[in-house]
C-alpha cells in the first residue's frame, strides 16, 4: 500500500524525484501576479518551445488550437484561465461579477467539447466563487480561486504518481507494450497516465519495450510519444496505425495501454479515435486491454458512451500534414477526434 503524498516543499521534492523528464508541459511562475507556462506541443520533437499565457483568451487558443492537449492537462489549464480571467475584475456585485465569470466558462468549455476533465475543473473553481455568493468579497474570491488552481495542479501531479505506482505491477519483464495517442507528461501536469505506468515499471527496474502508433491525423504518438519514450531511454518502435493487427497476430504485443478523455458510468471509454480498433483487435487476440486515467475523467452523470460528445475537428487535419497537401484538392474528407470503446473490450482502468 502506497502512503499519502507528502506535503509542502517534501511534497515537490518527490514529485520532482518521481517526474519522467526535466521538463514540466505546464506549470504556473510567480505569485498571483503570475502566469501559466505551457510547451507548445505543435512544435514538437523539432522545437522546444514555451508559451507564456497571461489572458484567459491566451489559454483557450492553446487548448482549441491543440498546442496543450490531454484531458488532465486541460483541466489543469482551465482552472488557471479561469483565474486569470477573473483577476483583474473591478466589481462589488455579485451577480454582475458571475455574470462576466460565465461567459469565460462557457468559451473555455467549447474548447475542447469530449474531454471531461475539463468540464469537471470549471466546476471546482465555479464551487469555489458560489461559496461566496452571500458574503461577496472580490479579492477573496480572487485568492480562492488562485488556490484552488494551485491544488488542482499539485493534485494532478500526485494523481499521475499514484496510476504510475498501481498499474506498474501489469508489466513484466520482456513484455512488449502498445501504446496510441499520448498519455504521458505531456497529456498531463505530472508523469502521465498510461506512460506514468511504464515510466514506474522502469524505475522498478523491469525491461520491456513500446510500441508506438503515429496516430492519425496529429501525429500524437509519432510526435510526443515517441519523443518522450526516448527522452526516459525507453525502447520505442513507431508503427503506422494499421500495423497494431499484424504486430498481434505475430504475438509481439503482450499488453495495450491507453489513456482517456471521457469514462461514462458503465465503462465505455472516449479516447483518440483508433483506440476502439486496437481494443477490438485486442480481444480478437487475447491481449489484456488496460485503461489509465485519473477519477476526473469518470463522468457519473451518463450512462453510457452514446451519450459523450463527440469534437469534430477541421477536415484539412486530414487532408494536410503541417500545412502540407497530401490529397487532391477539395477533397471531402471527416475529422472525429476520438471514438468510444464499450466496456466490454476494456480488462480494466488503472
Amino acid at each position: 500500500m502506497v502512503t499519502s503524498p507528502r506535503r509542502g516543499k517534501d511534497r515537490t521534492r518527490l514529485i520532482a524525484c518521481l517526474y519522467p523528464m526535466q521538463i514540466q508541459t505546464i506549470d504556473w511562475l510567480g505569485n498571483e501576479k503570475g502566469y501559466l507556462k505551457l510547451i507548445d506541443q505543435t512544435k514538437l520533437p523539432r522545437q522546444i518551445k514555451y508559451l507564456k499565457c497571461r489572458s484567459w483568451q491566451d489559454v483557450a487558443e492553446s487548448i482549441k488550437q491543440m498546442r496543450l492537449r490531454g484531458a488532465p492537462a486541460i483541466g489543469v489549464a482551465a482552472a488557471f484561465a479561469l483565474y486569470l480571467g477573473i483577476r483583474n475584475l473591478k466589481t462589488t456585485n455579485y451577480p454582475n461579477f458571475y455574470k462576466k465569470f460565465s461567459v469565460i466558462s462557457h468559451a473555455l468549455l467549447s474548447t475542447r467539447p469530449t474531454a471531461v476533465n475539463l468540464q469537471w475543473a470549471l466546476n471546482r473553481i465555479d464551487a469555489i466563487i458560489r461559496s461566496y455568493q452571500r458574503d461577496f468579497n472580490l479579492s477573496r474570491v480572487i485568492k480562492a480561486s488562485f488556490q484552488e488552481a494551485m491544488k488542482i495542479l499539485q493534485e494532478d501531479r500526485e494523481i499521475c504518481l499514484q496510476i504510475g505506482l498501481n498499474g506498474a505491477k501489469l508489466i513484466k519483464n520482456n513484455y512488449n507494450i502498445l501504446t496510441h495517442c499520448n498519455a504521458g507528461a505531456l497529456a498531463t501536469a505530472g508523469g502521465g497516465t498510461a506512460l506514468s505506468i511504464i515510466y514506474q515499471a522502469k524505475k522498478q527496474g523491469k525491461k520491456f519495450s513500446v510500441f508506438a502508433t503515429e496516430t492519425r491525423p496529429l501525429l500524437q504518438g509519432s510526435r510526443l510519444t515517441v519523443w518522450e519514450l526516448k527522452m526516459n531511454k525507453i525502447p520505442v518502435t513507431l508503427i503506422c496505425d494499421n500495423m497494431a493487427g499484424f504486430l498481434m497476430s505475430r504475438k509481439q504485443i503482450d499488453l495495450v495501454l491507453v489513456g482517456a478523455d471521457h469514462i461514462a458510468r458503465n465503462g465505455d471509454t472516449a479516447n483518440k479515435i483508433g483506440t476502439y480498433t486496437l481494443a477490438v483487435l485486442a480481444r480478437e487476440h487475447k491481449i489484456p486491454f488496460y485503461v489509465a486515467a485519473p477519477l476526473s475523467t469518470f463522468d457519473y452523470k451518463i450512462r453510457n458512451g452514446s451519450q459523450i460528445t463527440i469534437e469534430f475537428r477541421n477536415p484539412e487535419e486530414i487532408t494536410h500534414i503541417q500545412g502540407r497537401p497530401i490529397a487532391p484538392l477539395n477533397t471531402k474528407a471527416t475529422n472525429p477526434a476520438f471514438d468510444i470503446t464499450p466496456h466490454k473490450y476494456i480488462s480494466g482502468f488503472v
